[in-house]
């Protein structure tokens, strides 16, 4: 029986049986991996959680959206939001006004995402301090070099 590693974990394996994916064919398992992989690296980038953040409070500009996300670039932003909306997670309206105006909004696809990724974020928010203390205890232990 070939599976992929990632299909040997039990609540992998799990999940994927419940969605009908295949996990015992080889090439087929491989396949359904790496889509899931491929979903969960763009849903798990940190700029794709703040975009859709930013979203959850409604339809934005793009310059609410560069403003409102501290550290991100007008390019970073830019290809983000092209995955988003390719993804079919966040909608573009271009509006027939001078000067145009684009609004970004979530699908509905988009906002079933929010509350799982809305979970990580608060998540995040509850244990940053214990993970800082526990990567300085880390870091303390290790020699300099």
């Amino acid at each position: 029986m070939t599976t992929t590693p990632s299909t040997d974990v039990p609540v992998v394996r799990e999940l994927a049986e419940r969605h009908g994916i295949p996990v015992d064919r080889g090439c087929a398992a491989a396949e359904a991996t790496s889509e899931v992989r491929s979903v969960l690296d763009r849903v798990g980038d940190k700029w794709s959680v703040l975009i859709l953040g930013m979203l959850s409070a409604g339809p934005q500009r793009f310059t609410e959206l560069l403003h409102g996300i501290d550290g991100i670039s007008q390019r970073m932003l830019t290809l983000n939001l092209r995955q988003l909306e390719r993804d079919g997670l966040v909608s573009r309206t271009v509006h027939a006004v001078v000067p145009p105006r684009v609004d970004y909004a979530l699908t509905g696809l988009g906002e079933t995402l929010l509350p799982p990724v809305l979970a990580l974020v608060e998540w995040a928010l509850a244990h940053t301090r214990t993970i800082r203390e526990n990567r300085d205890v880390f870091d303390a232990r290790r020699p300099a070099g």
